[in-house]
């Protein structure tokens, strides 16, 4: 798709819709300004919830609950990608990559469908894929269109994991009791496969977020998840897990956060005691497979 609006002025809802989704969304985080996106919030209505790459609502997550948890997930991407790739060339793939036809109006509400499929290619030879759907509910609020909330990070297509032929499915077999959520085997359907590095609590501020077991969890886990989705990919698709802890007296504490976030079937996993960096109490490692 390119930067002209599809829809004409005298469709004005619709219009208005496109320059608020596509148009200032894209400038706004090429540039990393949020002051300028937030002005499309309904920011006391907003809400997201993260589809996680799955079709199965079981699997989907409210991830942002408010708009201070989205606005910390839409920084850190935006900061990911300066000195990676120019503005100009960042503007123009992302543009060539977004896709916005399909808005359904009914008085004061919208439902826009906005789709991504294509990669960005950085400076440095990497790539970024973005291949997932987002469902934007849009109110008009005080005469102008607002973003209210999104169920975003859904496949695209839809129905691109067919239930019939799962990525990963986990066998029959032995488990000890009271062993905390993982499989003890899975069977992985051959694919292109993703690894990222070790992930700690850290924000976009390059500080360490929270000092309790729970705390860092959630947030390793939220990096861990923000990594696969560069790839295209998400938590769903993880089939092995890596964990180190600098005390496994924390392991239950660690496994409640971890069977909230982590949707099945379970990846097969480690767990070490050692030594971390900095204060860092946990740290996490992915293996996933692209379905």
């Amino acid at each position: 798709m390119s930067d002209v609006n599809p829809f004409p002025p005298a469709d004005e809802a619709r219009h208005a819709i496109w320059e608020m989704l596509v148009r200032r969304d894209i400038e706004a985080f090429v540039a990393g300004d949020w002051d300028a996106h937030f002005m499309d919030f309904a920011p006391d209505l907003f809400f997201g919830i993260d589809a996680r790459f799955s079709d199965n609502p079981d699997s989907w997550r409210v991830t942002y609950a408010d708009i201070a948890r989205y606005r910390e997930a839409w920084l850190a991407g935006a900061d990911e990608l300066k000195g990676r790739i120019g503005d100009a060339p960042l503007r123009h793939t992302i543009f060539g990559l977004t896709a916005l036809r399909d808005i359904e109006i009914m008085g004061d509400f919208a439902l826009a469908r906005k789709k991504f499929d294509g990669a960005i290619r950085l400076d440095g030879g990497e790539t970024i894929t973005l291949r997932w759907q987002t469902q934007y509910f849009c109110r008009l609020v005080e005469g102008r269109w607002r973003i209210a909330g999104f169920l975003g990070y859904l496949p695209n297509p839809m129905g691109s994991r067919c239930p019939s032929d799962p990525v990963k499915r986990a066998p029959a077999a032995m488990q000890a009791p009271g062993s905390g959520p993982y499989s003890p085997v899975l069977e992985v359907t051959p694919g292109k496969m993703v690894v990222i590095s070790g992930q700690a609590a850290v924000g976009p501020d390059g500080k360490t977020i929270g000092s309790d077991i729970r705390t860092q969890a959630r947030a390793t886990l939220e990096n861990c998840a923000m990594q696969l989705r560069n790839a295209g990919c998400g938590l769903g698709d993880v089939f092995k897990v890596n964990v180190y802890m600098t005390d496994l007296n924390d392991w239950p504490a660690f496994n409640e956060v971890y069977a909230e976030m982590m949707p099945a079937p379970l990846p097969v996993r480690t767990a070490v005691e050692t030594k971390l960096l900095r204060d860092f109490i946990v740290e996490i490692e992915l293996w996933a497979v692209k379905p």
